[in-house]
């Protein structure tokens, strides 16, 4: 399972788009023969937890009604005592205890879902995090709460009842209340239960950004994956704006004073920049620079095939004027072209925020433009 279409399956990518993406929550039961629940299951879970060397205590975190178990009731030093590592024995007792347990970045250790969380991040132009709870019979992790991102939640192991309220915060991007009052603001804002769904093994439930819910695992153990989908939004524009606009010197010049005119002097400066901005965004360069910043955000995903090894193709460059490339490939054929020769897939490494196929088309248009040739 790599792509949204199988994860969603039987319901098709264009019902998903047209009536629940960003609008309203998704239940979809899975269907016989289903592989969803086949992300892994309680074996390959406990072989991953049992890589003790990648946890840490903010990668593996306990909950306990709501709370963060302190990480010294879970936790031991490190051989080298320079920080905290899960501890088996400490952890399955805090289970035992009634505390949850979350482990997060699972897409950095397991190859069926980092292949599932590249596809999505594929979709939606999105950062992906896979994190995974463990929880036991009457055991509530969290209160009713939103999240600041998307989420489609794959019940892998047991069942799990999730309740979904009526109302939703609208494109929150900052929780409104900071410190042990948020639980309080969740309950007094959540509104009456609107939905209660019953998650069992291979089910998927899809969260618009926003959406009070909770879950209980009512009856035994209850294993389920959590993929966050978080694309850019608006504040990502000011950090590439202040780069882009600094390189204009009237950036750089002082503000009138707010005495100047009547105040005149300040206004008409505030609204020269602010044309000067608009004028940025209209520009193909800062287009680029958003797309490959949405790149970044889709880190490829590569697979060991050792012992074998990398075949490498090697190109020459020509004393011939090369194609005119745009977007962010140009980025990457700029720098293959700054060298007498290169390695074609050391360019594809370095520019991982440029799509590969991309790099290689454009290296074929070089090639047929007689600019590279190879050797």
């Amino acid at each position: 399972m790599k792509t949204l279409a199988q994860l969603i399956s039987p319901v098709s990518s264009e019902t998903f788009y047209a009536n629940h993406h960003d609008r309203s929550p998704l239940h979809i039961p899975a269907s016989e023969g289903a592989d969803k629940a086949k992300l892994f299951g309680w074996g390959e879970f406990n072989r991953l937890l049992d890589q003790t060397g990648h946890w840490t205590s903010e990668t593996l975190r306990m909950i306990h009604d709501t709370r963060n178990v302190d990480p010294t009731q879970y936790c031991r030093q490190n051989a080298s005592g320079t920080h905290l590592i899960p501890d088996p024995r400490k952890v399955q007792l805090q289970l035992a205890r009634g505390s949850s347990l979350v482990a997060n970045d699972l897409e950095d250790m397991s190859l069926p879902v980092a292949r599932l969380a590249a596809g999505l991040s594929s979709e939606f132009a999105a950062r992906i995090g896979a994190n995974v709870y463990s929880s036991f019979k009457g055991v509530r992790a969290f209160g009713p709460h939103f999240d600041l991102h998307h989420v489609f939640a794959v019940q892998i192991e047991g069942e799990k009842l999730w309740r979904l309220y009526k109302n939703r915060m609208p494109d929150p991007v900052d929780m409104p209340v900071q410190g042990p009052d948020l639980p309080l603001w969740f309950q007094r804002n959540c509104g009456p239960v609107m939905q209660e769904v019953r998650m069992k093994p291979g089910d998927v439930l899809y969260l618009p950004r926003g959406w009070f819910h909770d879950a209980l695992a009512e009856d035994g153990a209850s294993l389920h994956v959590t993929f966050s989908v978080a694309p850019l939004y608006g504040r990502i524009l000011f950090k590439l704006l202040e780069s882009a606009a600094m390189q204009d010197p009237a950036f750089r010049k002082y503000f009138p004073p707010v005495e100047q005119a009547g105040g005149k002097a300040l206004q008409q400066h505030l609204g020269h920049l602010g044309q000067k901005l608009a004028a940025l965004c209209a520009l193909p360069d800062f287009l680029d620079e958003v797309a490959m910043t949405q790149n970044r955000l889709r880190p490829r995903t590569g697979e060991y095939s050792l012992p074998a090894q990398m075949e490498l193709t090697r190109y020459r460059v020509q004393p011939i004027a090369a194609p005119a490339f745009s977007g962010p490939v140009a980025h990457a054929m700029h720098y293959a072209y700054s060298r007498s020769e290169f390695v074609l897939e050391e360019v594809i490494a370095l520019f991982d925020f440029v799509s590969e196929t991309d790099i290689r088309t454009a290296v074929d248009r070089a090639v047929a433009s007689g600019s590279l040739i190879k050797l």
